[in-house]
């Protein structure tokens, strides 16, 4: 497999992960085969290096929390013309380390080199603090 790019997208009106966990569990937020998918107004040039291995990293309130695998982009049409790009995850969200970043709208591509580590399945089950506790928490090396 070769070199892999991946997203960063803000996770509108959630404040935990268990928000995304719950809002992936219904059908509005899957696609016409039952995988969660995201659908993003902008469709990535870089569609090769996505899939060579790319995930999407969500950002809960200035902080990436979790991951999911991007398993393939769908075109999404919604009858209004737009070609609209669904991202298509895998259904298992990966928690990660916390790692802090600015307010940006959209999607961003995040080199490997900068993704924060997942974290070990014993520390994934584990209650999330509230996002700015564990933003404070990793600038000082603690989480």
């Amino acid at each position: 497999m070769g070199q892999h790019i991946n997203l960063l997208k803000l996770c509108v009106g959630a404040e935990r992960v268990e928000d995304l966990e719950t809002w992936q569990r219904h059908g509005h937020a899957r696609g016409p085969d039952g995988l969660p998918r995201h659908v993003t107004r902008m469709w990535p040039k870089r569609v090769d290096e996505i899939l060579a291995g790319g995930s999407l990293y969500w950002v809960f309130k200035g902080v990436i929390l979790a991951r999911q695998r991007i398993l393939r982009l769908d075109e999404v049409d919604r009858g209004d013309g737009i070609r609209r790009c669904g991202l298509v995850l895998d259904p298992e969200i990966h928690r990660t380390e916390a790692a802090t970043r600015r307010p940006f709208q959209g999607w961003r591509y995040l080199k490997p080199e900068d993704t924060p580590r997942d974290l070990p399945k014993a520390r994934s089950e584990e209650q999330d603090l509230p996002p700015q506790l564990m933003a404070a928490l990793a600038e000082i090396g603690v989480r």
